[in-house]
């Protein structure tokens, strides 16, 4: 598929029949990867739909292709761009990129006050957000909405959160802050020195979240703290 044929724009009320086909595709996807997602139904996609708070990518025929969503939390000082998802069909054509461009530059435009984040455990999901200006940050710099983390008790990885006191999970947390905050260049070029470390980081976090020794916990936390 050429990208020129793939269009990227706010989805409005009459993209509300593929909703139940996005969830579908989010809930199948975090299954194949081993990882969780906070699952969300066709209702509550559809509603972000109708707000406007919702990017969706579709071909000139009208086929779907990808989806992400805005969230705000704490009254709007924190919203999320959340539940980023690209058909299967359509993945590695740099789609995810523009969609996560346009739902970025469409938070900004609702919310210009508020902070941004984000919570992955895909790398490449990492390197787009970098490349928006978002930085890695610790749990704690993050809402302490309690219905958002009442969000994820549908993920697989609930219990691990929860265990950890809610400072750390498998996900990775970014951080945009309009008051404060690095240039897309340099956090770029940042995750691009670090990328390799990342890597690594995610993979050890998978491994020792499922483990319950208390000296591979401390070894954990020398590792994340780098």
């Amino acid at each position: 598929m050429e990208h020129q044929d793939i269009i990227v724009r706010v989805a409005n009320s009459g993209d509300v029949h593929l909703a139940e086909t996005i969830t579908d595709e989010m809930e199948a996807s975090a299954k194949a990867r081993g990882t969780g997602i906070a699952k969300r139904s066709p209702e509550y996609v559809a509603t972000k739909m109708l707000e406007g708070k919702g990017v969706i990518a579709l071909t000139k025929k009208g086929d779907w292709v990808g989806f992400c969503y805005i969230e705000e939390w704490s009254h709007g000082k924190f919203v999320a761009n959340s539940g980023l998802i690209v058909s299967p069909e359509y993945r590695k054509t740099g789609v995810a990129k523009r969609i996560k461009k346009r739902i970025f530059d469409l938070s900004r435009e609702k919310y210009p006050e508020s902070k941004i984040f984000g919570l992955t455990t895909g790398l490449a999901v990492m390197k787009i957000n970098s490349e928006l200006g978002y930085e890695p940050v610790t749990y704690s710099e993050l809402t302490d909405d309690e219905v958002f983390w009442a969000g994820c008790k549908s993920c697989v990885n609930y219990d691990i959160l929860m265990s950890k006191g809610r400072k750390n999970c498998m996900c990775t947390a970014m951080l945009y802050d309009p008051k404060d905050h690095y240039e897309p260049k340099e956090t770029q070029d940042y995750f691009e020195k670090k990328s390799k470390v990342y890597e690594r980081l995610m993979r050890f976090k998978q491994f020792l979240f499922r483990k319950k020794s208390g000296t591979k916990k401390s070894l954990f936390h020398t590792f994340f703290n780098f």
